[in-house]
C-alpha cells in the first residue's frame, strides 16, 4: 500500500513538473515574440527616422540605394540645438599658405556610374532593415563598436592604431592630409580604416570632442566589403552623442558630389596604381562651423554648437590607421608594414595642420602610437617634395604575421 501511494505521489509531481516545465517554455516563447516584435518595432522607428524622403532615387552599381534628399530635409535638422539653423552654403574663408593640389584625389563613387542627383539636394546611402539587424542593439547601430568582453565598455578595448600626432603646440584649428586608399579584408564583426582625428577634451573626463573623417572597410555596417567615405563626431567620449556617416543628426551636408558613407573606386593594387584621397577639415574663423573638403569639393560642416571643447578649438590632431580586431587578426592598411614602402603600405602625405590664424603648415614634430608593433606599425618623415610631412603605417596582424617580429 505505501509503494502505491509513493509510486502515485510520484507520477503527480513529474505530471506538476511536466505542465510547469511546458509553462516555462510557452512563457520564455511568448516572451522572445514580444521581443522580436518589439525589436523590430525599433528598427522600422529608426529606419523612418533617419531615411529622408527622397526627391529621386540612384540604384548603385554595388547594390546601395542613394536618395537624393532635399538639402533643407537632412538629418542634420533633426538635431535639437540645429532646429533653426540657417544653412551656411560656403566657408566664408580658407586656409592660406602651403597647399598641395597637384595631386587632387580622381578616385570616384560607385553610385555615380548611374547617374547624379539633382540641384538642392544631397547624396544620403539608405540604410536599411538588414543593416540595422546586425548591429549588437539599435541603439548601438553607427555607434562606435565596444567590446563584448569588456566589462567596463571602454571603447578603446579591441581598438589597435599606428598613428602619428601633432607637436609642439596647443591649439589647431584644422588638418590636411592625402592618404592612399585600400581594401584591406576584415575578419568578421570586425572593420578596418584610416583617417584623421582633431579631437579635445578626454575620455577621463568624459568630455571628448572628435571630428574623424577618412576610408573604412565596415562589412558588418554596410553588409559589404567596399571601402567607403566616412565621417564620425561626439561630444562626450562616444557615450551618448555622434556617429558614423549621417545616422545621427550632426554634420550639414552642403554639396551634392558625395554620398557620405558610400564606396569608393578603384582602391590601391600592392605593386600597382596608387589612388589617393584629399581630406582637409578645418574651422571657419567668422562662422566657428568645422568645414569638411574632400577631393576638392567643400562638402558641409560640423555646426560649432554641437560642440563643446571642439566649439573653441583642438588640443590634439591625428593621422593613421585603426582597426577594431579585439584577435588582432584584421590587416590595416594595405595589410603590409611601412617598412615596406610605396606602392606597397599605406601612406598619408603632405600633413599639414591649420593655426590660429588660419595658415596651413607643417606640424612642428610628430610623435607616433602603435600599441602592438609585432602586427601594426607607424613610421614617419620629412621630404622637400610633395610628400611633405608623411607617415606610414599598417600591417597584417596576428593572422600572417610570420616575420619582423620586434
Amino acid at each position: 500500500m505505501a509503494a502505491t501511494t509513493t509510486r502515485a505521489f510520484l507520477v503527480a509531481l513529474l505530471v506538476v513538473v511536466a505542465f510547469l516545465f511546458s509553462e516555462g517554455v510557452r512563457a520564455a516563447a511568448a516572451e522572445s515574440a514580444w521581443r522580436s516584435v518589439q525589436h523590430r518595432r525599433e528598427v522600422q522607428s529608426l529606419l523612418k527616422r533617419i531615411n529622408k524622403h527622397p526627391v529621386a532615387s540612384i540604384q548603385s552599381p554595388d547594390g546601395d540605394i542613394i536618395d537624393c534628399v532635399h538639402i533643407s530635409r537632412q538629418p542634420a535638422f533633426d538635431h535639437p540645438l540645429l532646429k533653426n539653423h540657417i544653412i551656411q552654403m560656403r566657408p566664408s574663408m580658407h586656409p592660406s599658405g602651403m597647399y598641395d593640389e597637384s595631386n587632387i584625389a580622381s578616385i570616384a563613387q560607385t553610385w555615380h556610374e548611374n547617374g547624379e542627383c539633382p540641384e538642392d539636394t544631397i547624396p544620403i546611402r539608405r540604410t536599411r532593415e538588414e543593416d540595422v539587424m546586425r548591429a549588437s542593439s539599435v541603439r548601438m547601430y553607427g555607434k562606435k563598436l565596444i567590446s563584448m568582453d569588456d566589462p567596463l565598455n571602454d571603447v578603446t578595448t579591441g581598438h589597435e592604431y599606428g598613428v602619428a600626432y601633432a607637436t609642439g603646440d596647443n591649439q589647431y584649428f584644422g588638418t590636411k592630409m592625402t592618404v592612399n586608399v585600400w581594401q584591406p579584408t576584415p575578419q568578421r564583426g570586425d572593420f578596418s580604416l584610416a583617417q584623421l582625428w582633431i579631437t579635445a577634451g578626454s575620455y577621463g573626463n568624459k568630455d571628448l570632442n572628435t571630428i574623424e573623417v577618412g576610408w573604412q572597410v565596415y562589412p558588418a555596417m554596410y553588409g559589404s566589403g567596399s571601402t567607403r567615405l566616412f565621417i564620425y563626431w561626439t561630444r562626450d567620449a562616444y557615450n551618448r552623442t555622434g556617429c558614423y556617416n549621417l545616422v545621427c543628426s550632426g554634420f550639414v551636408q552642403t554639396n551634392k558630389r558625395f554620398a557620405i558613407g558610400g564606396s569608393l573606386s578603384p582602391v590601391s593594387t600592392y605593386g600597382g596604381t596608387q589612388y589617393e584621397l584629399d581630406i582637409l577639415v578645418w574651422k571657419d574663423p567668422n562662422t566657428h562651423n568645422w568645414w569638411l573638403q574632400v577631393g576638392g569639393t567643400n562638402l558641409g560642416y560640423w555646426p560649432s554648437s554641437i560642440f563643446t571643447r571642439l566649439a573653441t578649438s583642438a588640443s590634439l590632431v591625428e593621422w593613421g590607421g585603426e582597426v577594431y580586431s579585439p584577435s588582432m587578426t584584421t590587416p590595416m592598411g594595405s595589410g603590409h608594414f611601412p617598412e615596406e614602402g610605396f606602392g606597397k603600405a599605406c601612406y598619408i602625405r603632405t600633413i599639414q595642420v591649420v593655426d590660429s590664424s588660419n595658415h596651413l603648415k607643417s606640424p612642428k614634430g610628430v610623435g607616433l602610437i602603435a600599441g602592438n608593433p609585432n602586427f601594426y606599425r607607424v613610421t614617419s618623415g620629412v621630404s622637400s617634395n610633395i610628400w611633405g610631412t608623411y607617415i606610414f603605417f599598417g600591417g597584417p596582424g596576428k593572422k600572417n604575421s610570420k616575420i619582423d617580429v620586434i
